[in-house]
């Protein structure tokens, strides 16, 4: 080789073909480092630096060594904020999927299960069914005597205990009861699920404000109906072929028995 050229840095001798770097292989194609990222949606907390999962203090902050998600990441808030990256329109489909059952609602959910529209809505719930049962019970009060009646600061308690427990320890209780029978659900996505069936009992609570009672049972008698076929159809999605139909009533009987639960004790 002529003694000019091999005094030239390897870099000018390469050209404009960019050279690839042992970083670059590791991190692979965008399209393959974003569907890792949306598959970790499913996990609790979801692990990872690019979604959000725990890293240790001090480590570092590029991808040249994995995280490692491990008990300290419940405890981390980072790790959840994945379930609340959601754009308006996105829970309004899912709003309006829990009210139209039909409409494949787990299937929407697959890829990335959020918490932040359940849990806007079991609050909200609670609000509603507290504010409006007291109203409801001014409403028959004033039929009867004024003097009598007084706001029953008790109604936010048994809201918030039963709702807030019911849309964490039921999704919970059925999630290792799927695992034993041999199902492999999603805990998030039972949060899910079970956070946007609550739903119906929003637009319900408005309307068990008529004073009629045959009216009044009607209407939760549909609001609980649509909410429990919500619930079933959701399950079978991830039964993967077992026959867990003995679950999938229970989830059903538990949805409506809390729609009876609403109208007895809020909108006696």
């Amino acid at each position: 080789m002529d003694e000019g050229y091999s005094n030239l840095p390897t870099s000018h001798l390469l050209g404009s073909v960019p050279a690839v770097t042992q970083d670059d292989r590791k991190l692979g194609p965008p399209a393959a480092q974003d569907a890792a990222a949306t598959s970790r949606l499913q996990e609790f907390p979801p692990g990872g630096g690019n979604v959000g999962g725990y890293r240790p203090p001090g480590g570092p902050a590029d991808g040249d060594v994995e995280n490692q998600a491990d008990w300290k990441g419940y405890f981390n808030v980072a790790s959840y904020a994945p379930y609340f990256n959601v754009d308006t329109d996105v829970v309004v489909d899912r709003l309006i999927s829990s009210v139209y059952p039909m409409d494949g609602f787990y299937r929407k959910i697959d890829a990335n299960p959020d918490v932040y529209g359940p849990l806007w809505i079991t609050t909200t719930l609670i609000f509603m069914l507290a504010v409006f049962g007291n109203y409801a019970t001014y409403l028959v009060q004033t039929k009867k005597d004024m003097d009598i009646w007084n706001f029953d600061v008790g109604y936010f308690s048994w809201a918030a205990s039963v709702m807030y427990s019911y849309a964490i320890i039921v999704p919970v209780v059925f999630f290792f009861l799927f695992q034993y029978f041999g199902s492999r659900p999603s805990l998030v996505r039972f949060w899910c699920m079970w956070g946007y069936s609550l739903f119906i009992f929003i637009p319900a609570s408005v309307l068990l404000l008529i004073p009629v009672g045959f009216l009044q049972w009607v209407i939760i008698a549909l609001a609980g109906g649509a909410s429990s076929w919500f619930i079933t159809l959701n399950l079978k999605e991830c039964t993967e072929g077992a026959d867990l139909m003995v679950l999938m009533a229970s989830a059903s009987v538990l949805q409506f028995a809390l729609a009876l639960f609403i109208k007895v004790y809020f909108f006696a």
